[in-house]
């Protein structure tokens, strides 16, 4: 059996790391490498790591000087001797099958990377997400690999996070490709999607939720800094530039209609804390774009009018 690297990036999450390195550990894939990357925490965080490592020996251990989710993602890449890649977040945790699944997903259909089904988790329970539109079983497209994720209307069950995945390591190393340390917010989107169109990537999709996304208010996606949440911006504007550059322009338009999505939501985090700047310039960003969201929201009236209240607002 093919051993499958797992990359676990661990910050102040005591509460919740002992949910997901159980999950892990108890895997029926058992040929695991678990790379746990302490980012400097500064709760009980790192010595949970250690207990753990100390009690199986597919567990290994790195202590880091905090600086970033990125970082620590880096320096699980940098450690890796699988031949597949893992990644979970240290707050989630994921079903007893889930690379059981997905490895032999990958193999029946002999490509480089699976994609599995997930919850949205509470801590009252764990909905699972239902897709509108049907993924085709066999191997999915280079172009739908790269829509799939931005019609999310359609297909709530795939994203472009990296951890309801698996890849062939291969494929990542060879391209000598890093998750970007300048972005706090939207990593793993700009690393998807570099993936996907570097390597001309095709998949697969198991239709079966996996992983269980748990929403807690202080995890990144959940922040009210206009710094962090403006990364998103950057990291979808260089999703829209690859897409150019490596021959997808036709649908380029739907990285541009999730950018100005994203503008919208922080032009009202502006409002809510009365930033006028902020608000005004994200309003701009709106204008340059709502066509496209026009475009891609087709179907959706409620969406295309509060983006343009926003468009239309003075203050």
């Amino acid at each position: 059996m093919d051993k499958i690297s797992i990359i676990i990036p661990v910050y102040n999450v005591e509460p919740y790391l002992v949910r997901c390195l159980d999950s892990v550990i108890k895997q029926t894939y058992e040929n695991l490498e678990i790379l746990l990357i302490n980012d400097g925490s500064t709760d009980n965080g790192g010595n949970i790591c250690d207990k753990y490592a100390a009690e199986d020996n597919r567990i290994r251990v790195f202590h880091k000087k905090n600086g970033g989710l990125s970082t620590a993602l880096n320096v699980g890449l940098k450690k890796v001797t699988g031949e597949y890649i893992g990644f979970v977040d240290s707050d989630d945790w994921i079903e007893s099958t889930m690379y059981e699944v997905l490895y032999n997903t990958l193999r029946e259909q002999n490509t480089r990377l699976s994609v599995g089904n997930f919850y949205i988790a509470s801590d009252v329970e764990s909905t699972p997400m239902k897709n509108k539109s049907f993924i085709q079983n066999g191997l999915i497209t280079t172009k739908d690999m790269l829509l799939y994720p931005l019609m999310r209307d359609n297909y709530m069950g795939f994203r472009s996070n990296v951890w309801n995945k698996l890849y062939n390591a291969k494929m990542i190393t060879s391209s000598k490709l890093f998750f970007n340390e300048n972005i706090k917010y939207g990593m793993d989107v700009l690393f998807y999607y570099s993936l996907i169109l570097k390597k001309k990537c095709q998949g697969i999709y198991a239709d079966q939720p996996l992983y269980h996304y748990y929403q807690r208010n202080t995890a990144i996606s959940k922040s009210k800094s206009l710094r962090v949440r403006q990364d998103i911006l950057t990291a979808y504007k260089k999703v829209e530039e690859l897409m150019n550059t490596y021959g997808y322009s036709d649908i380029s338009f739907w990285a541009r209609g999730f950018y100005c999505y994203h503008a919208s939501v922080i032009a009202e985090m502006g409002l809510e804390i009365n930033n006028r700047e902020a608000f005004l310039k994200m309003q701009d960003e709106i204008a340059t774009h709502f066509d496209d969201y026009v475009k891609t929201n087709e179907g959706y009236p409620n969406k295309i009018e509060r983006v343009r209240k926003l468009l239309s607002k003075n203050i």
